[in-house]
């Protein structure tokens, strides 16, 4: 098979701070990489605007119009798929990196990684190239959701979300740059309103890409990230304790 399972990365070709980030990648993106103290870092593509340090990150925000998608008819062994688009994919290999599910059967339940794919107008049938072949065959009454790579343009976690949260920046990545955001441990972040020592963190909805404090089964409640490891005053950069990964 193309793709392999190993380790994360145990030497890193690019330093956690690299004013601006990397122009051209050091590592697979979403690369797993652990700090002898215990603080866990992802390698991330930034696009369409540049990442801040202490602001939480979200992963590209979903497409619903590239879910549900008729599959083509393939055969097993296929390493390639050709699926009409139900919206534009304006950026070449967004998908890469990400997974192409099988939501309804004949095929039901596989994930095939998405290797690379072109750009395409909307409605347009593109073709997908995948690290793996295909396991089941599919015919006209299978369907595919196409899924992005989370680390593969994050984005500023916006007041409503529209993807999943994916860790904190710690330093500058330019826009259309590459570098490391922290998914677990200790790290400084921005809190709307006060937040209090030991209560659960979550997104805000509020201020982009900053955290709030809830009670776990809150009405409120949105995705929980980690928890406030000392108070911080609102509007303030803080302890925060990821747990994203």
């Amino acid at each position: 098979m193309a793709t392999q399972l190993s380790g994360q990365a145990q030497v890193t070709g690019a330093p956690l701070f690299a004013s601006g980030g990397d122009t051209s990648p050091q590592h697979v993106v979403g690369q797993r990489v652990e700090a002898n103290d215990g603080r866990v870092f992802r390698y991330v593509f930034a696009t369409p605007t540049a990442l801040v340090a202490g602001k939480l990150q979200q992963s590209p925000a979903e497409k619903t119009d590239h879910q549900n998608l008729t599959a083509p008819i393939a055969a097993i062994g296929a390493t390639s798929l050709t699926v009409a688009l139900g919206g534009t994919l304006a950026q070449l290999n967004e998908y890469a990196g990400g997974l192409a599910i099988i939501s309804v059967t004949p095929g039901v339940g596989y994930s095939y990684r998405i290797k690379s794919h072109p750009a395409a107008a909307a409605s347009a049938d593109i073709i997908l190239a995948l690290e793996d072949p295909i396991e089941v065959a599919l015919t006209a009454t299978s369907r595919i959701d196409l899924v992005h790579n989370p680390y593969n343009g994050v984005i500023v976690h916006p007041t409503t979300a529209t993807g999943c949260p994916v860790g904190v920046a710690v330093d500058v990545i330019s826009a259309g740059s590459y570098g490391w955001i922290q998914s677990q441990g200790p790290v400084g972040c921005l809190a709307a309103g006060a937040l209090t020592v030991g209560r659960n963190a979550q997104a805000s909805n509020a201020i982009a890409g900053a955290v709030q404090t809830t009670d776990l089964y809150a009405a409120t409640t949105r995705c929980i990230v980690g928890y406030a490891q000392t108070g911080v005053a609102d509007t303030e950069y803080g302890a925060v304790y990821l747990t994203l990964d």
